[in-house]
């Protein structure tokens, strides 16, 4: 069985965090998983390359937002919820819900350059 490194709850980085989220596919992967649910990266990547989520998961994984547990050839993901909101009380819930009201959702994010890159969602 594969083991991940995961930061403990102490290490988990605030810019790490807002990093990893602020890409719109990986921001999309939060929104998915942020009903709690465990999910594969295949029920997560619908047409992402899986060289492509892989990286995108470690990512997560590595600042903390994401925890991966194996199970024979499966890795289920999961949001640390709890593990975040005892860091950060409530940017999880915060971020979450912005990305939700404007449509990063896991088939939206996919397909929708990162904000970062093109500069959307800056007022002039």
């Amino acid at each position: 069985m594969r083991r991940y490194f995961h930061p403990e709850t102490a290490d988990i980085q605030l810019p790490a965090v807002l990093f990893a989220l602020s890409d719109a596919t990986r921001l999309g992967i939060a929104v998915a998983l942020s009903d709690g649910k465990e999910r594969t990266a295949g029920e997560l990547g619908g047409g992402i390359a899986k060289s492509t989520m892989t990286h995108h998961l470690k990512i997560l994984r590595e600042a903390g937002v994401l925890y991966v547990r194996s199970e024979g050839t499966r890795c289920y993901n999961s949001l640390r919820l709890a593990d975040l909101e005892s860091r950060y009380p409530g940017l999880l819930d915060h971020l979450l819900g912005v990305a939700t009201r404007d449509g990063y959702g896991p088939a939206d994010a996919r397909h929708r350059p990162s904000d970062a890159v093109t500069g959307a969602g800056r007022s002039a």
